[in-house]
Protein backbone atom coordinates (compact mmCIF):
# COMPACT_ATOMS: atom_id res chain seq x y z
CA UNK A 1 0.00 0.00 0.00
CA UNK A 2 1.48 3.62 -1.12
CA UNK A 3 2.56 5.67 1.57
CA UNK A 4 0.41 9.04 2.24
CA UNK A 5 1.71 12.33 0.73
CA UNK A 6 3.79 13.96 3.69
CA UNK A 7 1.68 17.44 4.72
CA UNK A 8 3.58 20.46 3.44
CA UNK A 9 4.34 22.56 6.76
CA UNK A 10 5.44 26.52 6.71
CA UNK A 11 5.87 27.55 9.70
CA UNK A 12 5.58 31.61 10.41
CA UNK A 13 6.91 33.28 13.93
CA UNK A 14 8.93 36.48 14.51
CA UNK A 15 10.66 34.82 17.48
CA UNK A 16 13.93 32.38 15.95
CA UNK A 17 13.08 30.59 19.62
CA UNK A 18 9.53 29.91 18.38
CA UNK A 19 10.39 29.02 15.03
CA UNK A 20 13.50 26.40 16.52
CA UNK A 21 10.99 24.71 18.77
CA UNK A 22 8.15 24.14 16.29
CA UNK A 23 10.87 22.86 13.66
CA UNK A 24 12.21 20.47 16.99
CA UNK A 25 8.39 19.23 17.55
CA UNK A 26 7.21 18.97 13.32
CA UNK A 27 10.53 16.55 12.73
CA UNK A 28 8.84 13.84 16.17
CA UNK A 29 5.88 14.32 13.71
CA UNK A 30 5.60 10.74 11.19
CA UNK A 31 4.02 12.09 7.36
CA UNK A 32 4.83 16.47 7.80
CA UNK A 33 7.71 17.52 5.81
CA UNK A 34 8.59 21.55 6.75
CA UNK A 35 8.67 23.15 3.39
CA UNK A 36 10.00 26.61 5.25
CA UNK A 37 10.04 29.20 7.74
CA UNK A 38 9.47 32.59 7.75
CA UNK A 39 9.72 35.78 10.79
CA UNK A 40 7.51 38.33 9.23
CA UNK A 41 4.23 38.33 6.95
CA UNK A 42 5.55 39.57 4.09
CA UNK A 43 7.95 37.25 4.12
CA UNK A 44 5.57 34.64 4.88
CA UNK A 45 3.69 35.44 1.79
CA UNK A 46 6.47 34.97 -0.92
CA UNK A 47 7.53 31.77 0.65
CA UNK A 48 3.82 30.37 0.59
CA UNK A 49 3.92 31.45 -3.17
CA UNK A 50 7.08 29.68 -3.43
CA UNK A 51 6.66 26.56 -1.91
CA UNK A 52 3.13 26.13 -1.98
CA UNK A 53 2.80 24.49 1.52
CA UNK A 54 -0.80 22.36 2.71
CA UNK A 55 -0.39 24.09 5.82
CA UNK A 56 0.90 26.88 7.69
CA UNK A 57 1.77 27.72 11.68
CA UNK A 58 1.42 30.96 12.12
CA UNK A 59 2.13 33.78 14.66
CA UNK A 60 -0.56 36.28 15.74
CA UNK A 61 0.77 39.22 17.12
CA UNK A 62 4.17 39.66 15.10
CA UNK A 63 4.93 43.66 14.43
CA UNK A 64 4.07 44.97 10.77
CA UNK A 65 1.63 42.25 9.10
CA UNK A 66 -0.09 40.18 11.75
CA UNK A 67 -0.94 36.72 11.39
CA UNK A 68 -4.75 37.66 10.82
CA UNK A 69 -3.95 39.56 8.56
CA UNK A 70 -1.31 37.14 6.75
CA UNK A 71 -4.25 34.48 7.05
CA UNK A 72 -6.81 36.61 5.35
CA UNK A 73 -4.01 37.58 2.26
CA UNK A 74 -3.68 33.66 2.12
CA UNK A 75 -7.13 32.78 1.39
CA UNK A 76 -7.37 34.87 -1.33
CA UNK A 77 -4.29 33.88 -3.34
CA UNK A 78 -4.04 30.43 -5.56
CA UNK A 79 -2.27 28.83 -2.70
CA UNK A 80 -4.96 29.41 0.11
CA UNK A 81 -3.14 26.99 2.76
CA UNK A 82 -5.10 25.62 6.21
CA UNK A 83 -4.11 27.91 8.72
CA UNK A 84 -3.21 27.02 12.41
CA UNK A 85 -2.36 29.55 14.50
CA UNK A 86 0.31 29.41 17.03
CA UNK A 87 -0.11 32.46 19.79
CA UNK A 88 0.89 33.31 23.45
CA UNK A 89 -2.95 34.85 23.96
CA UNK A 90 -6.13 33.59 23.97
CA UNK A 91 -8.15 36.94 22.99
CA UNK A 92 -7.77 36.28 18.86
CA UNK A 93 -10.04 33.25 18.94
CA UNK A 94 -13.20 35.50 17.29
CA UNK A 95 -10.52 36.70 14.34
CA UNK A 96 -9.11 33.40 14.21
CA UNK A 97 -12.72 31.82 13.56
CA UNK A 98 -13.41 34.84 10.87
CA UNK A 99 -10.49 33.87 8.49
CA UNK A 100 -11.61 30.21 9.28
CA UNK A 101 -8.62 28.86 10.72
CA UNK A 102 -8.80 24.79 11.35
CA UNK A 103 -7.22 25.10 15.21
CA UNK A 104 -5.89 27.31 17.42
CA UNK A 105 -2.73 26.33 19.51
CA UNK A 106 -1.12 28.01 22.78
CA UNK A 107 2.22 28.71 23.50
CA UNK A 108 4.31 26.68 24.77
CA UNK A 109 2.82 24.22 22.13
CA UNK A 110 1.98 20.69 23.81
CA UNK A 111 3.47 18.02 21.39
CA UNK A 112 0.34 15.83 21.82
CA UNK A 113 -1.58 18.93 20.95
CA UNK A 114 0.31 19.64 17.77
CA UNK A 115 -0.28 15.91 16.37
CA UNK A 116 -3.75 16.51 16.97
CA UNK A 117 -4.00 19.77 15.01
CA UNK A 118 -1.94 18.02 12.17
CA UNK A 119 -4.25 15.11 12.26
CA UNK A 120 -7.77 17.26 11.80
CA UNK A 121 -5.25 19.06 8.66
CA UNK A 122 -4.72 15.05 7.10
CA UNK A 123 -8.51 14.90 7.25
CA UNK A 124 -9.69 17.87 6.23
CA UNK A 125 -7.16 17.28 3.43
CA UNK A 126 -7.88 13.92 2.39
CA UNK A 127 -11.84 15.40 2.25
CA UNK A 128 -10.85 18.05 -0.08
CA UNK A 129 -10.53 21.44 0.18
CA UNK A 130 -12.87 24.01 1.75
CA UNK A 131 -15.84 24.66 0.03
CA UNK A 132 -17.54 28.01 -0.45
CA UNK A 133 -20.11 28.29 1.35
CA UNK A 134 -23.22 30.68 1.28
CA UNK A 135 -23.01 33.75 3.96
CA UNK A 136 -25.91 33.18 6.18
CA UNK A 137 -24.98 35.92 8.35
CA UNK A 138 -25.53 33.33 11.76
CA UNK A 139 -22.06 31.92 13.04
CA UNK A 140 -21.81 28.54 13.00
CA UNK A 141 -19.37 27.82 15.20
CA UNK A 142 -17.04 29.12 17.95
CA UNK A 143 -13.45 29.02 19.33
CA UNK A 144 -13.65 28.53 23.43
CA UNK A 145 -11.01 28.30 25.87
CA UNK A 146 -9.88 24.66 27.05
CA UNK A 147 -7.08 24.04 29.27
CA UNK A 148 -3.76 25.10 27.67
CA UNK A 149 -5.70 26.11 24.28
CA UNK A 150 -8.94 26.54 22.60
CA UNK A 151 -11.43 24.12 20.87
CA UNK A 152 -13.98 24.33 18.21
CA UNK A 153 -17.51 23.89 18.85
CA UNK A 154 -20.08 23.73 16.44
CA UNK A 155 -23.09 25.67 17.19
CA UNK A 156 -25.42 23.29 16.12
CA UNK A 157 -24.25 20.99 19.01
CA UNK A 158 -24.96 23.78 21.21
CA UNK A 159 -27.37 22.63 23.78
CA UNK A 160 -28.36 25.67 25.86
CA UNK A 161 -26.83 29.38 26.65
CA UNK A 162 -27.01 30.77 30.10
CA UNK A 163 -25.81 34.35 30.58
CA UNK A 164 -23.49 34.69 33.45
CA UNK A 165 -22.57 38.47 33.79
CA UNK A 166 -20.37 39.95 30.89
CA UNK A 167 -20.37 36.28 30.53
CA UNK A 168 -22.24 33.46 28.19
CA UNK A 169 -22.10 29.25 28.82
CA UNK A 170 -22.33 27.35 26.39
CA UNK A 171 -23.53 24.28 27.14
CA UNK A 172 -22.82 21.00 25.13
CA UNK A 173 -24.24 17.51 26.53
CA UNK A 174 -22.72 17.62 30.03
CA UNK A 175 -19.59 20.09 29.82
CA UNK A 176 -19.98 23.91 29.22
CA UNK A 177 -17.41 26.60 28.16
CA UNK A 178 -17.62 30.30 28.76
CA UNK A 179 -17.46 33.18 26.04
CA UNK A 180 -17.42 37.19 26.56
CA UNK A 181 -20.12 38.21 24.48
CA UNK A 182 -23.96 39.44 25.46
CA UNK A 183 -26.68 36.98 25.22
CA UNK A 184 -28.19 40.38 23.18
CA UNK A 185 -25.29 39.72 20.25
CA UNK A 186 -25.03 36.13 20.90
CA UNK A 187 -28.77 35.96 20.23
CA UNK A 188 -27.92 37.63 16.59
CA UNK A 189 -25.08 35.56 16.09
CA UNK A 190 -27.17 32.23 16.08
CA UNK A 191 -29.71 30.74 13.56
CA UNK A 192 -32.98 31.61 14.95
CA UNK A 193 -34.37 28.44 12.65
CA UNK A 194 -31.85 26.21 15.73
CA UNK A 195 -32.05 28.72 18.85
CA UNK A 196 -34.75 30.44 20.96
CA UNK A 197 -34.72 32.84 23.58
CA UNK A 198 -36.60 31.70 26.61
CA UNK A 199 -35.57 34.11 29.09
CA UNK A 200 -33.68 37.26 28.89
CA UNK A 201 -30.60 34.93 30.46
CA UNK A 202 -31.47 31.94 28.78
CA UNK A 203 -31.42 30.83 24.81
CA UNK A 204 -32.43 27.07 23.67
CA UNK A 205 -32.20 25.01 20.73
CA UNK A 206 -35.46 24.75 19.70
CA UNK A 207 -35.25 20.42 19.33
CA UNK A 208 -34.27 20.14 23.11
CA UNK A 209 -37.93 21.50 24.18
CA UNK A 210 -40.09 18.82 24.65
CA UNK A 211 -42.95 19.98 25.81
CA UNK A 212 -44.69 23.26 27.64
CA UNK A 213 -46.86 23.37 30.75
CA UNK A 214 -48.14 26.21 32.63
CA UNK A 215 -48.37 25.49 36.56
CA UNK A 216 -50.97 27.10 38.75
CA UNK A 217 -49.34 30.42 39.31
CA UNK A 218 -49.40 30.78 35.60
CA UNK A 219 -45.79 30.38 34.71
CA UNK A 220 -45.21 28.50 31.93
CA UNK A 221 -41.93 26.56 31.59
CA UNK A 222 -40.90 24.32 28.98
CA UNK A 223 -39.79 20.71 29.32
CA UNK A 224 -36.36 19.40 28.01
CA UNK A 225 -35.02 16.67 26.24
CA UNK A 226 -32.25 16.14 29.02
CA UNK A 227 -35.31 15.77 31.53
CA UNK A 228 -34.54 19.16 32.82
CA UNK A 229 -36.82 22.10 32.77
CA UNK A 230 -36.81 25.83 31.85
CA UNK A 231 -38.83 28.46 33.32
CA UNK A 232 -39.63 30.90 30.34
CA UNK A 233 -39.92 34.67 30.77
CA UNK A 234 -42.89 36.58 30.72
CA UNK A 235 -41.84 38.31 27.72
CA UNK A 236 -40.89 35.35 25.80
CA UNK A 237 -44.14 33.13 26.24
CA UNK A 238 -45.57 34.47 23.12
CA UNK A 239 -42.84 33.79 20.84
CA UNK A 240 -42.58 29.94 22.75
CA UNK A 241 -46.09 29.52 21.42
CA UNK A 242 -45.45 30.46 18.10
CA UNK A 243 -43.02 27.96 18.10
CA UNK A 244 -45.07 25.16 19.65
CA UNK A 245 -48.32 26.68 16.85
CA UNK A 246 -50.38 27.88 19.68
Amino acid sequence: MPEATPIKVLVVDDEPLAVERLQLLLARVEGVTLVGTANDGEGALRIAEAVSPDVVLLDIAMPGMDGIDVARALSESDVDPVVIFVTAFDNFAVAAFDVAAIDYLMKPVDPARLERALARVRDHLAGGRREARPDTGHVEEFWVPDHNGLVRISASDIHRVTAERDYMRLHVGARSWLIHRTIGKLEEDLDPALFIRVHRSVILRRDTITGLFRDEAGHWTARLSDSGEQRIGRSYVDDVKKFAGR
